[in-house]
This record gives structure tokens, sequence and C-alpha cells, in this order.
């Protein structure tokens, strides 16, 4: 055998070289196609427009956004008939330029709601009948004109109270609990190829809760109602044990056939902010997209606002913050850091 033909049959002799895998990623972005999630954040419209720096990040580190008020039904009907597009249409318009995919928030809640809706309820001057015509018009209205535009829709939000009764909100109270259904349905015809959520806070932990929205999936479905995905909000804080149980109940709604999705994560703390306190939350959030990729259903992990600057949770939580990724100058905190380490899937 000549040299040459000798030294070629050694070589590919030669066990091949243990495989790398893929390089760490530089940013969410990043991390969301590496592990096949879309990740994104809740968006305050007001620094969408008026801050750079904001703008810059959201559009460089997410897939995937959440009109944070800008479609919830005070901010786009606040007189009745006269609607206002133009913070939801800049949202939709900069996500689509930036390559990110949108959850519609929220179709049907009991807070946010206009004065001009609540107080005629009150006085009667809108009767139960009128009122059912309004929210069927309300929803086909608000998901035709973003038909095609937005991946996600939370048709029903936070409709269940704590001891796991259905919330004794105006639309229980004067329509019966086969609004849910009803909500769905319109939604479906405006846009039939959207997802259609129930979204709720404290069903990674709360029993009552968890149970009752089960149930209310469940006969949905048996109904043939169009709801698609359950929606986990994850408000959470290092004062209280993580909810360890997080991934099996993901998996028992995907049982039902559900999509799942993180899509409201925050994690807050008692002021003031130490090493220690940042460490715990970093170990929440990390815990939390663990979670979510461990069960295939998981399709969006995302944040109520990324930024410090203009958290919600100094305004409801008194002495509590700090809950986001980035602090008030844009600093990647621990928290950050914890998930771009996160190699699940």
């Amino acid at each position: 055998m000549k040299p040459l033909i000798i030294a070629l049959a050694l070589v590919l002799a030669l066990p091949a070289p243990a495989s790398a895998g893929p390089r760490p990623p530089r940013d969410l972005r990043e991390l969301a196609h590496q592990q096949g999630i879309k990740i994104g954040s809740a968006v305050n419209i007001a620094a969408l427009r008026d801050e750079a720096d904001y703008r810059k990040m959201l559009n460089h580190q997410f897939t995937h956004v959440t009109a944070e008020n800008a479609m919830k039904w005070e901010s786009v009907e606040p007189e009745r008939g006269r609607y206002t597009w133009a913070d939801a249409d800049a949202l939709v318009h900069n996500a689509h330029r930036n390559r990110q995919r949108v959850r519609g928030h929220t179709l049907v809640w009991h807070n946010q709601l206009p004065a001009w809706l609540t107080e005629g309820v009150a006085d009667g001057s809108i009767t139960p009948r009128e009122l059912k015509g309004i929210l069927r018009d309300h929803i086909t209205t608000q998901v035709r004109r973003y038909k095609g535009k937005i991946r996600a829709w939370d048709v029903v939000n936070e409709v269940v109270e704590e001891d796991g009764s259905l919330r004794q909100s105006i639309w229980l109270t004067h329509l019966g609990p086969g609004y849910i259904a009803d909500a769905f349905r319109w939604a479906h015809r405006a846009d039939p190829h959207a997802k259609l959520y129930i979204n709720d806070y404290n069903i990674e932990w709360n029993a009552p809760k968890i149970e009752t929205t089960f149930s209310l999936v469940k006969d949905l479905k048996a109904q043939g109602v169009p709801i698609h995905g359950v929606g986990f909000q994850g408000h959470l804080g290092i004062q209280y044990d993580y909810p360890a149980d997080w991934a099996n109940v993901m998996r028992r709604f995907a049982g039902l056939g559900m999509e799942i999705a993180i899509t409201e994560l925050d994690v807050r703390m008692v002021l003031p902010v130490t090493p220690e306190k940042l460490a715990t939350q970093a170990g929440y959030y990390r815990r939390a997209l663990t979670d979510c990729l461990s069960v295939k259903a998981c399709k969006e992990f995302t944040v109520w606002g990324f930024t410090d600057r203009h958290s919600w949770v100094p305004g409801w939580f008194d002495g509590e913050g700090a809950a986001c990724l980035l602090d008030e100058n844009l600093a990647p905190k621990p928290a950050y850091r914890a998930l771009l380490g996160v190699r699940a899937r």
C-alpha cells in the first residue's frame, strides 16, 4: 500500500471529534431560536414611542411582544363607538417590522373597562341583552382589525377567583357563565387562525384555581368551543416559595390538547435590592424557563416588562420592586444571565 493511501486510511479510522454543541446564546433572541420557543415582553407603548434605548432593547432581544395596556377595552374604545387604535397599531407595526410575533391582550376582563360600559350596566341603561351584543361587537371588531397579525389572543382573562369560584364580574352577573364560550366562538369567527387562550394568575400553584380552570377548559373542549391554549401569568415573589409543581400543572393542561404559555412573568422582591436577593430572583427566572422548556406544548415565555424603569410592581405592591430582567438603566441583572444559561430542549 502506498504511503499516501496508508496515511489517508489512518485518518479515516480516527474517531470524529466530539461535538461542542451550539455556542452559548448572546442574547434572548438567539436563545429563543436555539430553544425553539418564543421569548417575549409586555410593551409600554409610551416608552416604545419616546425612549430610543427602550425601543432598541425591545427590538433586539425579543421575538414576541404583548400589548401591556394598548389593547385593553378602555384604551381602544374610551367612548362608545369611538375607537382609538393608534397605540395598538403602533405596537403591531413595530413588531412586524422587527420580526416579532404578537399576543393580543385582552378581549374580556373585569378590569380596565371604559366608564361608559360599567356605568351603563350599573344604572340599568345597558340591559343584559344589549350587553351581550356590545361584548360580541367589541371582540369581533378588535380581532378582525388585526386578523392575520396576532399569533394568539388572551380571550378571557382572570375569570376564576382564588377560592375556585367563577369571578363575579359584570359578565358573569349579567350574562351567566355562557359568556366564556361565546367569547371564544366570536373570536374564532373573526380570525380562524389565531390561537385563543384563557389566561390567569396563581394557576401555577393555587389548587382551587387550578381545578376550576382545568374543569372549565375540559368542558369547553367537550362543547367543541375553539379554545387552544392556557396562559400562566407567573407573577412571582422571592419572599414566597417557587411553585415547585408548575411543570406538572402545565402538563395536565397540555394533556387536554392545550398549547401552553408563560404570559406575564416577573419576580418581585421586598426592597432594598441585595446581591443575595438578585441571586434568588435569578434562580426563579431560570426555573420558570426550565419548566416551560420541559413541556413540549409550552410555546411562549413572556416577561411582564423587561426593565425596572417601567415595571408595574412598585405601584401595586408597597415596598416591593426590582422585578424585571434589566434594571432602570437597562443593565442586565443576574436573572438575565441565568436565562441565557438554560439548556433544556
